[in-house]
């Protein structure tokens, strides 16, 4: 009784979370593009990748999406 209990709580907050996202996808705005860059040795260049990914994004392309690790 305990493991089908355990079951159709796994199972309800997996269909919750499959549910809940949807297709949509935002792009990064220009201001956000140049505050993400201004960290980057080469401003320019990581500006006009983002901008061009940005621009395959909203044609619906799939992007390679760059992960930058949280530093404390």
């Amino acid at each position: 009784m305990r493991e089908q209990i355990k079951f159709v709580l796994k199972f309800s907050m997996f269909l919750l979370a499959f549910f809940s996202f949807s297709n949509e996808s935002y792009s990064l705005s220009d201001s956000q593009i140049k505050r993400f860059c201004s960290k980057e040795k080469r401003v320019s260049l990581c500006i006009k990748n983002l901008q061009e990914k940005r621009s395959d994004l909203k044609k619906g392309k799939l992007i390679e999406i760059p992960i930058t690790p949280y530093k404390r």
